[in-house]
């Protein structure tokens, strides 16, 4: 059985893990924090704790592709502002603002600056 949040944790490959942390601090307005962790380099993205969280990560076998499973950043905004900032820093906007059915809220896709299909869900 899972438990009340079925994600935990993601990482996002990021060669170049400078790159990436100025693309997402410039798309959603926030400080990622960098740590080391073994041999990988890790930008935290802001998050509670007790409710999951993710970050980039460099190092090896973290490969960048638009392919395969996509995290969804919760944004608990508006999205139109951060994907309007997404091709500006880097990245490439696959599918703009799309309401899920029923109420559900919002989704929409890109290509961040590293190569990887990312998602951003918000209820508005």
């Amino acid at each position: 059985m899972l438990a009340g949040n079925v994600a935990n944790w993601f990482e996002i490959p990021a060669p170049d893990l400078k790159r990436a942390t100025r693309f997402y601090e410039s798309v959603l307005g926030v400080t990622l924090q960098q740590e080391t962790m073994g041999p990988v380099q890790m930008a935290i993205f802001p998050h509670d704790p007790k409710l999951g969280g993710g970050c980039l990560a460099q190092g090896p076998g973290y490969r960048p592709s638009e392919e395969g499973a996509t995290v969804y950043l919760n944004l608990k905004q508006d999205l139109s502002a951060p994907l309007e900032r997404v091709k500006p820093a880097g990245g490439q906007v696959l599918l703009g603002k799309t309401p899920l059915p029923e109420g559900m809220g919002f989704f929409a896709q890109f290509v961040d600056s590293e190569g990887n299909r990312v998602g951003f869900y918000s209820p508005e």
